[in-house]
């Protein structure tokens, strides 16, 4: 018989992480915080205090739940003996974090037999706590929140993002291009997994992105799901790295084709 896992208790152990590495990277950043090495560009880039957010993240689930897997942005990784797996992106939105703007959050996704169960994106800057279990709905700060509906994609307020490699920027540029005239207008915050939850919470009517990783967006995928979002990729794709799309229903649909036709899952 296979053993019920509690969710909700899930949810309340990431959660009280989250907030616990979001305060410590507000609160101890130091004034002369450096890069300490970069990825896949000179621009993508991991500092100090994304490790020592992801040591913290670790330990404490660890402590928690000794059984349990992970899987980190910035190296964590392990195999799981109980059937959940901690997906975890320290500080999503390094470079606003790097630049001390406030875009940046702390994600914990827990992810139960191969399937995100629950989910916190901690904000902060904002001090915002963005949370769900699936099928329980999405909450911001314990108050519940639903996307915004019937906006047509003329009057849609679009968050995106853009990739560090040059060559693939280039193409999100002439996506872009075609896209802009489209819709009402565009917003760059630099986070996905905040990008998700302001669609959840109405804050955009949509967003959508290549080259995103399980890190960045299992969290706030389920956010958005359940706050009534619809969220996959483009052609009956799911979301991968390919392409994200976040939206409610109707305006999925008008805002997919339009990017497909565009090819924005495309780098030429």
């Amino acid at each position: 018989m296979t053993e019920t896992i509690d969710t909700q208790a899930l949810l309340e152990l990431a959660t009280e992480v989250a907030r616990r590495a979001g305060r410590m990277l507000r609160d101890e950043r130091p004034r002369d915080l450096g890069v300490t090495y970069t990825k896949s560009s000179p621009t993508d880039v991991v500092t100090e205090m994304d490790t020592a957010s992801e040591k913290l993240i670790v330990e404490a689930l660890r402590a928690a739940r000794p059984e349990d897997g992970f899987l980190g942005e910035e190296g964590a990784s392990d195999t799981s003996a109980s059937g959940v797996r901690w997906i975890i992106d320290p500080i999503d939105g390094t470079v606003n974090y790097l630049y001390d703007l406030p875009g940046w959050a702390v994600s914990i996704a827990a992810e139960v037999r191969g399937e995100v169960a629950a989910g916190v994106v901690y904000v902060p800057g904002q001090d915002e706590t963005f949370t769900a279990v699936r099928g329980g709905g999405a909450f911001r700060n314990g108050e519940p929140i639903r996307c915004t509906r019937g906006v047509p994609l003329e009057r849609a307020l679009v968050a995106t993002g853009f990739a560090y490699a040059a060559a693939r920027r280039a193409a999100q540029a002439e996506v872009l291009r075609g896209l802009l005239p489209r819709v009402r207008d565009i917003r760059r915050f630099g986070s996905a997994a905040v990008d998700l939850c302001m669609v959840a919470c109405g804050r955009v009517d949509a967003y959508y992105e290549r080259g995103v990783n399980l890190w960045d967006y299992a969290a706030g995928k389920l956010i958005a799901e359940e706050a009534g979002a619809r969220v996959g990729g483009l052609r009956g794709e799911p979301a991968s790295p390919e392409l994200i799309l976040a939206a409610a229903p109707d305006l999925y649909e008008q805002l997919h084709d339009l990017l497909a036709e565009l090819g924005a899952d495309r780098d030429s």
